[in-house]
């Protein structure tokens, strides 16, 4: 009845002229349309996870190739998640201004670019600034994909298309790892880290034809109609012949989001700050896993007698794990999305530690060990993207899930660096294992504080000021 209503109301509003946007998403099927921006912002993911895994791939060449101690790969392998950090703070807000097409587009440039001069270099320190460049364009980029797709999605199906679509990140980190151990042999460390910047550069030309502006952004900034109609007339028929669009029925809430505060003024207004608090030191420490162990784990592995070549298969493994956030996805849009992650995160610090006490033994338990704990760790760490985007409304969703982001990259630095740290006091390997797998802990008590403070705001600004 209530659906019958529904597709009345929407039918009715048609004819008069105006169309909610958010309706005509809801109650389509999901058109060829919205598979080529998922395909585009899948594969810009995907180069993400690319680019940022490479560089661990990697270290075992560096340390032989230039004569260095393992020591001193902390800041090369820090300096993108540096640029990832201050990239993602900065092209949030940005893109909230004049769009996420745009800010995609010239982060792909820009990862791109300085993905192949990185590649070109001859010292540590040229590396480490190069690295530093392409890491801000990556972290441009990322954001502006999950809140692009986010945008373009049903409200039933939200966190399951979020999460399909940020498995190009594991995913294509798992490809580093396996193209590693074929290229490396053949062409040098320095042929992964070129096809990781010319590949971006033509996924942009491709994104200025194919790619459209997110329609709940042309649409509160005011784009006129017809142009929001281009887009909307090619996922349903029924919009041709709108005259106006909208993101909310109720004008009056409609209003309040046009008057109210945008962008970083809303995400630490009273009502988000708690929430924002609690993805950011989830995000946070999940990511100290993840870096600590994606840029180590060769290196690791190696230390225990694992060869060099199937070290790299075996840590890889690690992030092909992250095509388990898929199942995570279809639960966050039937349940309570916090408490899902939440007990994933708390089962990744057992997995992450096992892998510490099976290092030494069968190279089949270490496989079955890595693959688990990164199935674990890569579902849990995938979905929060989801999370973020579905917790903050469309006038500050780009700083929102931007400033996790970027926020959270803090913590892979950290990680980098905590396992340096552990590597330079020569902690045995189990131990290092163990303290990695402490943040794990950690995660998972932050969002249950989101969950019993913030929960999940609603995505209009009706009641700011009211509490959760």
């Amino acid at each position: 009845m209530t659906s019958q209503s529904t597709t009345q109301n929407t039918d009715q509003s048609t004819e008069s002229g105006v169309v909610n946007v958010q309706t005509v998403l809801n109650e389509s099927p999901f058109s060829g349309f919205q598979w080529v921006i998922f395909a585009l912002c899948f594969l810009i993911v995907l180069l993400d996870g690319f680019d940022t895994a490479a560089i661990g791939f990697i270290a075992p060449s560096l340390l032989s190739e230039w004569g260095i101690d393992k020591s001193h790969l902390g800041p090369v392998l820090s300096a993108a998640l540096f640029g990832l950090a201050f990239g993602a703070l900065s092209a949030g807000p940005l893109a909230d201004r004049i769009g996420r097409k745009t800010v995609l587009i010239i982060a792909a440039v820009v990862m791109g670019g300085a993905s192949i001069v990185s590649g070109l270099v001859h010292s540590l320190e040229g590396l480490t600034i190069w690295r530093f460049i392409t890491g801000l364009g990556l972290g441009a980029a990322m954001p502006n994909a999950i809140t692009l797709m986010n945008e373009y999605c049903p409200d039933k199906k939200r966190s399951f298309i979020t999460n399909c679509m940020f498995c190009g990140f594991p995913i294509g980190s798992a490809m580093g790892g396996f193209i590693a151990a074929w290229m490396i042999p053949h062409f040098g460390w320095r042929s992964l880290l070129i096809v990781g910047g010319v590949i971006p550069l033509i996924l942009a030309v491709i994104m200025i034809v194919m790619l459209p502006e997110s329609v709940r952004f042309m649409v509160l900034k005011g784009y006129s109609a017809d142009r929001v109609r281009k887009v909307m007339a090619r996922i349903s028929a029924s919009t041709r012949n709108a005259t106006r669009f909208v993101l909310d029925d109720n004008a009056q809430r409609a209003a309040e989001a046009k008057q109210g505060p945008q962008g970083l003024r809303l995400v630490f207004s009273q009502k988000y700050l708690v929430g924002t608090l609690s993805l950011w030191v989830t995000y946070f420490m999940g990511l100290v896993i993840v870096y600590g162990l994606v840029n180590w784990m060769p290196v690791l592995f190696k230390e225990a007698g694992v060869p060099a070549g199937q070290a790299a298969v075996i840590a890889a493994l690690f992030q092909l794990g992250g095509v388990g956030a898929i199942f995570v996805g279809l639960l966050m849009d039937r349940w309570n999305a916090n408490l899902i992650i939440a007990v994933g995160y708390f089962l990744t610090s057992l997995g992450v530690a096992f892998i510490g006490q099976v290092l030494g033994g069968s190279v089949g338990s270490l496989v079955a060990a890595v693959f688990v704990a990164g199935l674990l760790m890569n579902a849990a760490q995938s979905s929060m993207q989801a999370l973020a985007a579905e917790y903050y409304p469309t006038e500050c969703r780009a700083s929102g899930v931007s400033w996790m982001l970027g926020i959270g990259r803090f913590g892979g630095i950290a990680g980098s660096f905590l396992v340096a740290e552990l590597a330079r006091r020569h902690v045995e390997l189990p131990m290092v294992f163990i303290v990695v797998a402490i943040p794990g802990v950690i995660a998972a008590l932050a969002l249950l504080v989101k969950n019993r403070y913030a929960g999940g705001a609603p995505k209009s600004l009706a009641g700011l000021g009211g509490g959760h």
